[in-house]
């Protein structure tokens, strides 16, 4: 099968695995296709022991313009039991995103709208090129931005997720930036590089670590003091025994 016919593309070069949605013409809009490809991707990345961050980015001018046509259509005229096995199996793609043991990095150059700025926020960490556009319109058509609110919720404060999601309008990188959509912009000239350079920071951090730290991170999302304290006693104690922190430990002391 060529590229051309794939929606979504993979590879692992070592330490970075690269997901490219791969539908340039449709400005890589999600369809079931895409979406299964990205679950997959995900899962392959998530095995390989080498891998120690992953980048999702979109062929062409854009990132991901959200739904396409066909997907919209079928809403349309879907019911209630196959809206709620379509709205699933979105959900478990954020669900997986979180479940990656290493980061996921969205690379955001040209648009990220609807579900495809959702699936940039549910990712770790978002790079953006300085001219990149962020935005929800569903509401602009009757629709609701549901499941990526758990997320939106979590990365900027209420006021600014409330702006986002009832107004429906886009947003440059400079402003998601500001907001905390966004963790770094880097210029259009030089973005590609700026990412690799990025990302290769995560080459030299432990792999079990950064999988300890990122689900110690979520999981506390909803705990109080006290028992996001008690999780991090857990954690502690469980990098304490790993070979990375043992070795890391007796590299140090050798200094």
């Amino acid at each position: 099968m060529s590229d051309v016919a794939q929606p979504v593309l993979y590879s692992a070069d070592g330490p970075v695995a690269r997901i490219t949605l791969n539908r340039p013409d449709k400005r890589n809009a999600l369809n079931d296709e895409l979406i299964a490809g990205i679950k997959d991707s995900l899962r392959d990345a998530n095995r390989d022991e080498r891998v120690r961050v992953v980048v999702i980015s979109g062929a062409g001018k854009d990132f991901c313009s959200g739904a396409d046509l066909s997907a919209l259509q079928k809403i349309a005229g879907a019911s209630v039991a196959e809206n709620q096995d379509d709205a699933r199996s979105l959900m478990e793609l954020f669900l997986i995103l979180r479940q990656v043991e290493v980061p996921v990095v969205a690379a955001v150059q040209g648009r990220a709208l609807a579900g495809g700025c959702g699936l940039a926020t549910a990712c770790d960490l978002v790079l953006a090129s300085s001219s990149a556009r962020f935005g929800y319109p569903e509401v602009r058509i009757g629709f609701v931005p549901a499941m990526v609110l758990a997320i939106l919720r979590r990365n900027v404060s209420e006021k600014n997720a409330f702006g986002l999601i009832t107004r429906g309008e886009q947003i440059g990188a400079a402003e998601a930036k500001r907001i905390g959509l966004v963790n770094e912009m880097f210029s259009e000239d030089t973005f590609a590089s700026d990412v690799d350079k990025y990302v290769e920071g995560f080459s030299e951090t432990s792999r079990s670590a950064v999988a300890l730290t990122k689900k110690l991170l979520y999981q506390i999302d909803g705990l109080d003091l006290e028992a996001a304290l008690e999780a991090g006693v857990d954690v502690n104690v469980i990098a304490r025994m790993t070979e990375d922190c043992k070795q890391g430990i007796a590299k140090f002391l050798k200094k």
